[in-house]
């Protein structure tokens, strides 16, 4: 409905536009050519004896003279003459013409006319459209003029309205709680919101107070907005949703003005729920800017705090904020009375994911290997927006390959692409990096294998996936939520596995190891520095602030002497050193094990779990790969027999629509069965009755 007097005010301008090109057009080619002269001039040269053609068209006189360019029948036709002028009195005109023409009228010589000039009068011009025309064109340009002043007025109501909040009030909002997996006490938390603004007089009878604000705190994808979509699902009362980012513009003041418009609106509808997402955007800690350049920034955040509890009342009102990063937020905004609670999100545990996948897996279809029970295992630190992804990139490969169902191939080929990237089959790779990748990625393997405390590993590639060449693919079993120190220190030499198995195999060491590097570098440091797992330095934490604010801190604040400084760099290559001491040991008393892995991984490069288990039991490569080519010859029998049931379930569906058309239109008496004509049945019945007699 709203879209209609846009649509004819386009309407509008486009046809004034067109009204006025057209009269422009009609104007230049109807402009009379020819010089133009005075009325008295014209006379002369009639008197003269210059002129043999005249013609009026409305009060414009079209002259021929003698020797003229203009043929006869052009100047009858068109309006095109040597000379133009204009008359005022057409009878004046008529007998002048014609005093002319009877010899009246004689030149300066005393000389009488000896040819006649041929006259044609119109006096009552051109068409009546050509009369309007003008006056048309008059109007088109005022049409304009009003177009354009009224857009100036649109444009600078527009302006004005920068001061004007962008809320939405989400009236319809399609996910309810049930559609949130994995939170239940987060959801308990914000159902105590709804239920008081359904029914605020079982608190305020016990005299309780809501919570003036809820602040939802999580990591990406831990399903911050989803929680705020399900309220405003669940929700009877208005519910204004906005962006953190939409306070700030250009225009100095507008934030304010915009919180200050927000608030304004929530009053009137009262009681109601706002929903700021990403209120770090607006929300920081205020004296972190260098010379002002923020103040715009912190302008907004003064007029948030002051609406949310300042000596204006907002009853009914119920502010609710999301943020990831809850560290950088103002402590102002964090009291209470402002965000009274503080709600954290976090990733969810192997339960909570189940949860999740069922959620997702509603409108998929599954083959019966697929076990949402060990998905949830092999996903360890995933998000639930990482879940969804998931599930959606296990769909799309399973359509890819035309297949009716989901199988669990295409579940451990999508947690690969959601964590690493596709596969890149087509890079050409020459056999001395297959080569050296193999054996890499066999270190890394077999110590994960031999290690106590290191994950247990899913899959081992050679195949390049997103920035790797290769990749050792392990998943804990468990969502722990700490680290001891032999698992930091097995994590360490795994790391360095695929260097010291590239220096066994091939006496040399290549770049491939930079990034295995860097992460036991890490992992050593943050040993020494802030978990207190050194030996000699101990129970200290020697860390320094990675959070830089500008205007505040202009470097990293280094909190230790020089004397420390050495001591840290000795501590961690003490651990680096003992770490890479017991995995080269490990490795060289299992290197029959790396060369049947480096091995297989050449002649199939995948390797999953199932295969290394068979080599760290002593099984021959060839058993492997048999066993392995068995399974792809069963899962392409199964994937065929998938395709020939899509084909059977699509030309069954054909048939019966084909059926049911031929029935509507039987039904319809558009389709007549042709019935058997009497003479082939009597011919039958007779070739019958013979075959009975030979018979008898």
């Amino acid at each position: 409905m709203t879209e209609k007097p846009k649509k004819q005010k386009n309407w509008l301008f486009y046809l004034v536009i067109v009204l006025l090109v057209v009269a422009v057009i009609y104007m230049m080619n109807n402009q009379p050519s020819g010089k133009s002269i005075t009325y008295s001039e014209f006379q002369d040269k009639v008197v003269a004896g210059e002129v043999t053609h005249v013609k009026t068209v409305g009060n414009t006189v079209y002259i021929r003279i003698k020797d003229s360019k203009i043929t006869e029948a052009n100047f009858i036709k068109g309006k095109k003459g040597d000379f133009t002028t204009t008359f005022i009195n057409s009878q004046e005109l008529i007998e002048f013409m014609n005093d002319y023409n009877n010899g009246q009228l004689t030149s300066q010589n005393g000389v009488a006319p000896t040819e006649k000039v041929v006259v044609s009068y119109n006096l009552q011009g051109e068409s009546l459209l050509s009369q309007l025309l003008p006056y048309l064109s008059i109007g088109a340009v005022i049409i304009v003029a009003i177009i354009i002043v009224r857009t100036i007025a649109e444009t600078s109501s527009k302006n004005m309205a920068f001061g004007k909040s962008r809320a939405r009030n989400v009236e319809r909002s399609k996910v309810k709680f049930s559609d949130v997996a994995g939170s239940e006490e987060e959801k308990e938390e914000l159902k105590e919101i709804v239920d008081f603004l359904k029914n605020p007089r079982k608190y305020t009878e016990l005299g309780a107070r809501i919570p003036k604000g809820v602040l939802l705190v999580g990591s990406p994808g831990t399903g911050k907005t989803l929680l705020a979509k399900a309220i405003a699902g669940e929700c009877n009362a208005p519910f204004f949703s906005i962006s953190g980012s939409d306070f700030v513009e250009m225009y100095v003041g507008v934030g304010a003005s915009r919180v200050r418009d927000l608030f304004d609106q929530a009053k009137r509808s009262a009681p109601c729920i706002i929903f700021i997402d990403e209120i770090d955007a607006v929300g920081r800690q205020r004296g972190a800017g260098l010379g002002g350049g923020n103040d715009e920034r912190e302008q907004t955040l003064n007029q948030l705090l002051v609406q949310m509890d300042g000596f204006e009342a907002n009853e009914g009102i119920i502010v609710i904020a999301a943020t990831n990063r809850p560290d950088v937020l103002d402590p102002a905004l964090m009291r209470p009375g402002r965000f009274d609670r503080q709600v954290y999100i976090n990733m969810p545990d192997v339960k909570a994911r189940e949860k999740i996948l069922k959620v997702h897996a509603r409108n998929k279809k599954f083959t019966d290997d697929v076990d949402l029970e060990n998905i949830a295992k092999l996903t360890s630190g995933f998000s639930g927006a990482d879940l969804e992804n998931l599930l959606n990139e296990a769909a799309i490969l399973a359509g890819r390959d035309n297949r009716v169902k989901i199988n669990m191939i295409d579940i451990q080929e999508a947690v690969n692409k959601v964590i690493m990237g596709p596969q890149k089959k087509s890079r050409v790779v020459t056999e001395r990096d297959r080569e050296i990748t193999a054996f890499h990625e066999a270190g890394h393997a077999i110590l994960h294998k031999k290690l106590e405390f290191c994950d247990e590993v899913q899959e081992v590639s050679i195949i390049p996936r997103g920035m790797a060449g290769g990749y050792t693919l392990s998943r804990p079993d468990t969502d722990d939520n700490y680290a001891t120190l032999n698992k930091l220190n097995d994590m360490i030499a795994s790391f360095m596995g695929g260097r010291i198995a590239e220096s066994i195999r091939f006496g040399d060491i290549t770049t491939g190891a930079s990034n295995d590097i860097e992460q036991a570098t890490k992992i050593a440091r943050k040993m020494v520095t802030e978990l207190g797992m050194s030996a000699d330095l101990k129970f200290i934490n020697l860390g320094s602030s990675s959070e830089v604010f500008i205007g505040r801190d202009y470097q990293t604040q280094v909190l230790y002497s020089d004397d420390t400084a050495s001591k840290i760099d000795a501590e961690i290559l003490k651990i680096l050193n003992y770490n890479y001491e017991r995995a080269e040991k490990i490795l060289k008393d299992n290197w029959d094990k790396i060369t049947s892995l480096s091995e297989l991984l050449l002649k199939k490069n995948v390797a999953y779990k199932e295969e290394l288990d068979s080599i760290m039991e002593g099984k021959s490569v060839k058993q492997i790969i048999a066993n392995m080519n068995r399974k792809e010859n069963k899962k392409k029998k199964q994937q065929e027999k998938e395709r020939q049931e899509k084909i059977l379930q699509e030309q069954k569906r054909l048939e019966e629509i084909k059926a049911k058309t031929l029935l509507a239109l039987k039904n319809e008496g558009l389709l007549i069965e042709k019935p058997i004509e009497k003479t082939e049945n009597k011919q039958i019945l007779n070739e019958n009755d013979k075959k009975d007699t030979k018979n008898d």
